[in-house]
């Protein structure tokens, strides 16, 4: 039997969902970029100083898998993948320019 409390602890907290879906050490940056622009992979390593492969991709495909992003596979030469914000993704900006205003 569960008591009340118990049950408390299983449920999340709605922001304490959306804070862990965009923590991480890349994540806020490369959502501040899809803004601007789609990101490709060795563009964000060269203007995130201090990223590294593992960690970059990591962020990326964590993203992708929570809805933030898309992945699209861009047919041009040279081959390259491209990631933008998602229904989801864009559904948040207004809650990023909200904490912008805050800070």
């Amino acid at each position: 039997m569960t008591t009340p409390m118990e049950e408390e602890q299983g449920q999340e907290c709605p922001v304490e969902g959306l804070l862990k879906m965009l923590s991480g050490k890349w994540k806020p940056q490369l959502f501040r970029l899809a803004l601007e622009a789609p990101l490709r992979f060795n563009t964000l390593l060269r203007q995130l100083k201090g990223s590294n492969k593992q960690s970059l991709a990591t962020a990326l495909k964590e993203m992708e898998e929570r809805g933030i992003l898309e992945k699209r596979v861009v047919q041009l030469k040279p081959l390259h993948i491209e990631y933008t914000l998602s229904d989801k993704g864009k559904a948040l900006i207004a809650v990023f320019r909200q904490l912008e205003t805050i800070l």
